[in-house]
């Protein structure tokens, strides 16, 4: 059972038994997880938990009837759940919480039904009811009742089963019967009800003497074992699934009755076989049923050459019914055997793998019983022919050929082109899927592998390369597992080498993952980074709406062109993507999971800010089929993010450098107020000590570890779905621990980072008013005019204007300083710095510590 199924079950009995607060379903499926084990159902146990229920039961015979019902339809995990009641039943603690509970529901349920109103009025108890008012009060109240017991026709459920095929086989409609093979019911070889077809005027039997009795009993008998109506024995009508039930004539002697009697369950028995073997036969059962009404239509064949050959003794007046009870008693078994069979695929209204299912427990339930268990093994080998065919060629070449669905494996119909596009698109996942109830019980623990060896092999084919499994041998029937296991196994690990080895050395995929993502979205390549953030600082400055995206494209290609990128074989496959919306309304709009931060993800509003490109840009990748399914639009948008998160760290380490180097024009002046300015100076070293320290802990305390140990597992990988796990399990990690998973601390990082880009314009738009002026920067005689070097005279004018310059721009920064305050908005983001960034290592020690997540421990450490 999966994590999430297990989720899904905890807290829908949580609501069931109504219990609200308390530890919440976490603690639960915790404790599941950490101590469940594999049950095997045995014969014995499933018994003996039977036995135990039935003792505790007030009601000890509905309960045994309710499971014969239900083992009688073959229902799934039957036998689990009765052994868990079982357990139940000695738990006293439970038992009697479980029955409080249900009082309490119960009287729930009462006031809201005395509160509400119904369906249909009931007349006051005060007044009496007509007899049309019963009557429409027992309609309505006898209509559920009614309405299961009635059987379906049996055109009806042809004509919903076809139209379920062709929905499915669009292009090729399943064949039909032509409809005069159900108009003409003599066609089927059972009773022919209330047809008046017999002429024969029938003598009183009473008035005949004993062996006349008997010798009409015989032929009586001859006639109703091969399913037509006698003169003194006819068969009654069906009602819905019952057996066949006969009215012998009540003046027959009693001791020939009592024979009788013995007899006809023979006649019930082939009636049922027969009706089944009719029904069955039609297409639209699908192919396991039909093989099985072909395989018990031979055994019929053999019944009636046995009545072939006791009507040949009869007339010659050698069959007398003593003869005939003895004669038929070796066939009464096999068809008590192919009635409950035949009565059991109807009840449970089996098709496919379910057929098979409930055949293997009946020919496993016969252990003991050699006769019996070897005609079971006889139809479940014939049954299974047609769906071992379609199981051959899924695990061997990767092709369905199902158009009655009786396989495990669906196939549906979705574009593998959407894996580049939709986020939440589970090609991988949904493309095939096991049905269930299609599972025979006999490959039930093969059914994962048999899933994955199929599509393994599709994708090789979708990739126009015919394949065949080299091992391939023919499956067949046994009830010995282990030798379909050993050739699933085969098939399976063929599968996986060549789907691996396809996409390791024929696509390399390790190439595209340690060359191209890893450089380009974890931001590997240094040089590459510094060449285009160079180039395209302005035109990323610009609101996302005003940016050229061709001319970012020029922009990357020509850095690509610069870098060491440059050798990178898949660099084309690089391009630009300007996103909709800012990193954390991405992050809480694809990070919905259930989590205890799910609330605050679904109800957080997204940005109405008018993004710049720095905060909109990221990269994107062209992966092409088959490597789309390990390098999907999830795996994608994964990376994206924590490109998006170092990109902009990246870029504010940048701001602040920036400003180191526009104040060491300010360190050239003679500030009288240099106190403030010194504290705008340890400001800016803290910020980029924060910032640094930051992508460092990214970088080569997430990052890096983290891919030498997916590169580690990629070796170790032994079929597709490993590499999927790993790459998963290597994303999923660094989103975690880099604070991309969270978004409360992911809201106080944004805020410091917020804070250190404010920081930064507003000492570039303060050291800006204190540069020279452009025009007076153009005169300086530094390096000399055009007419030569500057004279002495011309240096000691120029070194007076300097002077003079720097007294005037330093009274300048003096006044700007006095009159708008700049020394109390530094000391503001100093202190918005400093609580943000307390509050950030507040937060990171109680996740470290409660989530036990230690690798954030390093980030306060720093």
């Amino acid at each position: 059972m999966s994590e999430f199924r297990i989720h899904h079950d905890v807290n829908e009995l949580l609501s069931l038994l109504r219990v609200h607060g308390g530890e919440g379903a976490e603690v639960y499926i915790d404790l599941l997880q950490k101590n469940r084990t594999p049950y095997v159902t045995t014969t014995v146990s499933a018994h003996s938990a039977k036995v135990k229920i039935a003792e505790f039961s007030r009601t000890p015979e509905d309960f045994l009837k309710k499971y014969d019902e239900l083992k009688s339809k073959n229902t799934r995990h039957l036998d689990s759940l009765v052994y868990l009641l079982s357990k139940l039943t000695e738990d006293k603690e439970t038992l009697q919480y479980l029955q409080q509970n249900a009082k309490e529901r119960a009287e729930l349920a009462a006031n809201a039904a005395t509160s509400g109103s119904t369906n249909f009025s009931i007349p006051s108890s005060t007044s009496k009811i007509s007899l049309q008012e019963l009557e429409e009060l027992r309609k309505q109240l006898g209509s559920v009742a009614a309405s299961s017991s009635v059987q379906q026709p049996l055109e009806l459920t042809r004509k919903i089963l076809r139209d379920k095929q062709n929905k499915k086989n669009s292009g090729q409609p399943i064949p039909v019967f032509p409809s005069w093979v159900y108009e003409r019911p003599v066609l089927i070889g059972d009773f022919l009800i209330g047809t008046g077809l017999s002429t024969d005027t029938t003598v009183p039997i009473g008035t005949l003497p004993l062996a006349s009795q008997e010798s009409m009993i015989v032929e009586d008998l001859l006639y109703v074992l091969i399913g037509v109506d006698g003169r003194y024995i006819t068969a009654q009508p069906l009602v819905g699934r019952q057996n066949r039930a006969f009215s012998v004539d009540p003046n027959l002697d009693l001791s020939i009755k009592e024979l009788v009697t013995r007899i006809l369950p023979v006649a019930a028995s082939y009636s049922a076989v027969t009706r089944f073997i009719e029904e069955k036969s039609s297409f639209e059962y699908g192919q396991v049923n039909h093989a099985l009404a072909a395989a018990m239509r031979t055994l019929i064949k053999e019944y009636m050459i046995l009545i072939t050959q006791l009507e040949h003794l009869q007339r010659q007046g050698l069959l007398s019914l003593q003869k005939l009870w003895f004669y038929i008693q070796p066939t009464m078994r096999t068809l008590e055997i192919l009635a409950s069979l035949a009565t059991s695929v109807d009840k449970g209204e089996c098709m496919g793998g379910s057929t098979l299912s409930l055949l293997h427990d009946k020919t496993f339930n016969y252990t003991g019983d050699s006769q019996a268990q070897e005609l079971c093994l006889y139809l479940t080998k014939a049954a299974s022919v047609p769906y071992f065919e379609i199981l051959e060629k899924w695990i061997y070449r990767g092709i369905i050929t199902d158009p009655y669905s009786e396989f495990m494996v669906e196939e549906h119909e979705l574009q593998k082109e959407k894996i580049q596009e939709d986020y939440n698109d589970k090609y991988w996942d949904q493309r095939y899927t096991v049905v269930q109830q299609q599972i025979p019980s006999f490959l039930q623990k093969m059914a994962d592998k048999i899933l994955s060896t199929g599509k393994y092999l599709n994708v090789v084919r979708e990739c126009g390369r015919d394949v065949t499994c080299p091992v391939a041998k023919e499956v067949i029937y046994t009830l010995k597992e282990r030798a379909y296991v050993e050739q699933i196994e085969k098939a399976y690990n063929y599968a996986s080498k060549v789907l691996l080895d396809f996409l390791m050395e024929e696509k390399e995929l390790v190439a595209h993952l340690s060359r191209s993502i890893k450089h380009y979205f974890l931001m590997d390549q240094g040089d590459f980074f510094v060449h285009f953030m160079d180039l395209t600082e302005e035109e990323l400055k610009k609101p996302v709406d005003d940016i050229i995206t061709t001319r970012l494209e020029a922009l990357l290609e020509l850095a690509l062109r610069m870098s060491t990128a440059n050798t990178d074989p898949f660099k084309d496959d690089l391009k630009i993507d300007l996103m909709p919306h800012d990193l954390i309304t991405q992050l809480l709009r694809v990070l919905a999971i259930e989590t205890k931060q799910e609330k605050a993800i679904i109800s957080a509003d997204p940005t109405e800010l008018t993004l710049s490109g720095l905060e909109a840009f990221s990269f994107d990748y062209i992966v092409k089929w088959p490597l789309s399914l390990i390098i999907n639009r999830k795996a994608l948008t994964r990376y994206q993010m924590l490109f998006r998160h170092m990109f902009y760290c990246k870029h504010v380490e940048r701001q602040l450098c920036n400003v180191w180097i526009s104040n060491k024009t300010a360190k050239q002046f003679s500030l009288h107020s240099a106190k403030w300015f010194a504290g705008a100076f340890t400001l800016r070293q803290r910020m980029l000590n924060f910032v640094q320290n930051i992508q460092y802990y990214m970088m080569f305390e997430v990052m890096e570890p983290t891919w030498h140990i997916l590169e580690k597992n990629l070796k170790l990988a032994s079929n597709i779905d490993d590499v999927l796990s790993h790459h998963t399990s290597f994303l999923d990690n660094c989103l975690k621990d880099c604070m991309l998973t969270n978004p409360e601390l992911l809201k106080i990082f944004s805020k410091l980072m917020s804070v250190c880009v404010m920081f930064t314009n507003c000492m570039q738009r303060f050291t800006q008013s204190m540069k020279l002026d452009n025009e007076m920067d153009r005169l300086t005689l530094e390096h000399g005019t055009m007419l030569g070097p500057p004279t002495e005279e011309e240096r000691a004018e120029e070194t007076a204007k300097k002077k003079l310059t720097n007294k005037l721009l330093a009274e300048h920064a003096d006044n700007l300083h006095l009159t708008s305050g700049f020394e109390a908005t530094i000391n503001k983001f100093d202190s918005n710095f400093s609580t943000h960034l307390l509050d950030l290592l507040d937060k990171l020690s109680v996740y470290s510590t409660n989530d036990c997540e230690h690798s954030m421990l390093n980030i306060i450490y720093r």
